[in-house]
């Protein structure tokens, strides 16, 4: 089978570069995931859901694997699917990002999905990103409630 080239315009993120493994089959574009090993629709979350995976790993050296992507979860008899959670040595949940399409706002609605999941989950950390706003949380236990971090979390090893 011939490989065919393509264009695709990706927007430019708030997260360092990559260079991921881009294909095109049926029509639609396609990332390799890494961490899963297979071929994904390359919608606009999945690109950012990708660049945090990367930045993880490469940049904050986090185990790949700590590392679970849109793992399924029931809340209120909904199966639900959190984007990206990273476990500690333990295997407590230590951060959870909510992934966004960059042109989705992040806001209240976002927060409270992401508080939906950390109700189940109990993550140290909180990170909601659309690839160009990010928001960082630490939950404090004394307070019950989020408190905003200026810095991303360090890896959990």
């Amino acid at each position: 089978m011939k490989e065919q080239n393509f264009t695709i315009q990706l927007p430019k993120l708030n997260l360092p570069d990559f260079e991921p493994r881009l294909s095109e089959k049926e029509g639609k574009f396609w990332v390799f995931d890494s961490l899963r090993k297979k071929d994904l629709v390359l919608t606009p979350e999945e690109w950012v859901r990708q660049h945090w995976a990367n930045y993880l790993i490469h940049h904050l050296n986090y185990p790949k694997g700590l590392f679970s992507m849109e793992k399924g979860l029931k809340y209120n008899q909904l199966q639900k699917r959190t984007d990206l959670v990273v476990w500690d040595q333990e295997g407590m949940p230590y951060l959870l990002i909510e992934c966004k399409a960059p042109n989705i706002s992040i806001n209240q609605k976002t927060l409270e999905q992401a508080c939906l999941y950390h109700q189940k989950l109990k993550a140290k950390f909180l990170i909601l990103s659309n690839g160009l706003k990010h928001v960082c949380l630490k939950w404090s236990h004394e307070e019950n409630r989020f408190l905003q971090e200026k810095k991303f979390p360090l890896s959990p090893i």
